[in-house]
């Protein structure tokens, strides 16, 4: 049995606001349980019953409407997951004395690998984004474009940030003499990811042809978004465009897909997964091993050269 509820609405703010103090979850991922709970509340209406009273079997007719509409499993599974910390939290509450969603099996899915680029795919879309800079016969606005995003790509290839964090560096990161940055990442969790000296040049090279406007400005890459910086949407729209320009399939491209790449072909040169985990700002390292999967070739190889019964030892 269930508590009378107070209306799913009242209940969803309850408990993003519970995320937003206790957890400190950032702006996206407030948004992002927010659809999924009011989508949820809204299909359930139709069987007459609250999102904040749904039983079990309310919940198993949630999901197969899931499954009927055709949403891809890893959605499907992220749904799930929003549907069983909103009852976690309910149950905190004593809105509930149970959670509807431990009566059902979990789906068994894969988790699929995420996309990666190869060293000589980032080689050559970097290549392509520097060289767009230096073409005769454009526009200074033209060139401007082409330097901020060589420089971002340049920047995010270098460092590994999240690309809401990358959008949104402050101007002042311009000036800096030291050579590691301060990130404030998800949760508010603070972390320091090293510049390199090409990332530097590329922002240089940018604030040289961006003049004054850009100088005067509180963002690193200021636009006349909202939020006064450029847009996660706007950068992603950009980088498929070059790719396209670097003989590279859109569709393989991506902010995040580059957040990957720099961690990914980090652990092939070498790097510690504990050391990747602390540049990428994942609070938990089982994040860190599925993110950064090793090639098969690379882990071949470390068996090979590092177990003590191989064959080589």
């Amino acid at each position: 049995m269930t508590s009378p509820p107070s209306g799913p609405s009242s209940a969803i703010d309850d408990f993003l606001a519970m995320l937003a103090a206790e957890r400190g979850a950032a702006k996206n991922t407030l948004d992002a349980y927010r659809r999924d709970l009011e989508d949820a509340a809204g299909r359930l209406l139709k069987r007459k019953t609250t999102l904040e009273g749904a039983e079990s079997v309310d919940l198993r007719a949630l999901f197969g409407q899931f499954a009927a509409a055709g949403f891809a499993p890893s959605t499907a599974a992220r749904k799930r997951a929003a549907l069983r910390q909103f009852f976690f939290f309910l149950q905190a509450e004593k809105r509930r004395k149970d959670n509807p969603i431990d009566a059902l099996d979990a789906p068994k899915q894969k988790r699929p690998l995420p996309k990666t680029l190869s060293i000589a795919d980032v080689d050559r879309l970097i290549a392509t984004a520097f060289e767009r800079v230096e073409r005769p016969d454009q526009s200074d606005a033209a060139r401007l474009r082409a330097a901020r995003l060589a420089a971002l790509l340049e920047f995010l290839y270098a460092t590994g940030l999240r690309v809401s964090e990358l959008v949104a560096l402050p101007a002042r990161v311009a000036r800096m003499k030291d050579r590691l940055l301060a990130v404030r990442g998800k949760g508010g969790r603070e972390r320091l990811v090293p510049l390199t000296e090409r990332s530097k040049n590329a922002i240089a090279r940018y604030l040289e042809l961006g003049g004054e406007a850009i100088k005067a400005s509180p963002w690193l890459f200021p636009s006349d978004s909202e939020s006064g910086h450029m847009t996660r949407q706007a950068f992603a729209r950009d980088l498929k465009d070059l790719a396209l320009e670097a003989g590279i399939s859109p569709r393989l491209i991506s902010p995040h897909v580059l957040r990957h790449a720099f961690a990914s072909h980090l652990l092939q040169g070498g790097a510690d997964l504990r050391i990747v985990q602390q540049l990428l700002g994942h609070a938990d390292i089982g994040t860190t091993q599925i993110y950064t999967h090793l090639p098969d070739e690379r882990l071949k190889g470390l068996v090979r050269d590092l177990h003590p019964l191989s064959d080589k030892n």
